[in-house]
């Protein structure tokens, strides 16, 4: 069995900083949806995401992968926002097995009153700390990431029938 390879003090820098500036940028953003639209931020994302797709509908569990979430988790988010008359769910005509999501129009027109808040938060907790060049660095960071990462995260069951 091997060492150990133990973050040296720049790296445990870079480590809590991400863990910390993450928190931290997530809460000041929740807070503005919370008091602007009653949400929280995965279901702005969800809004969000719904509303990019329209007038397509969006399969749940193709949601959770793009979101990185459970299905269990983002079934019951999405409960909450049909309860709120701001999505629908409906049968895949193809798979009766499957759920699909649709935006209503109460959800578009939450979605584009909240977004100029949603906005201002994200560039006042993260945007407009920032350099223009600090920016696309941190933007071609997050890709390197976010490539290399999400095909380890994703369910290996999940990831097979994509394929």
């Amino acid at each position: 069995m091997s060492e150990p390879r133990w973050l040296n003090e720049t790296q445990m820098r870079a480590w809590t900083g991400f863990l910390e500036a993450s928190g931290l940028i997530q809460r000041h953003v929740e807070r503005q949806l919370r008091q602007d639209a009653g949400l929280t931020m995965i279901q702005y994302e969800i809004l969000h995401w719904a509303n990019e797709c329209a007038p397509q509908r969006r399969c749940i569990t193709d949601l959770a992968d793009l979101m990185i979430t459970s299905r269990s988790g983002l079934s019951y988010q999405v409960a909450q926002l049909e309860k709120a008359g701001l999505l629908r769910r409906e049968t895949d005509a193809d798979d009766e097995r499957r759920a699909m999501v649709v935006i209503t129009d109460d959800g578009r027109r939450l979605l584009e009153k909240t977004a100029p808040g949603h906005v201002e938060a994200v560039r006042d907790g993260l945007v407009d700390l920032l350099t223009d060049e600090q920016i696309a660095q941190l933007a071609d960071i997050m890709d390197e990431v976010r490539t290399r990462l999400r095909p380890r995260v994703l369910p290996t069951a999940r990831r097979k029938r994509a394929m």
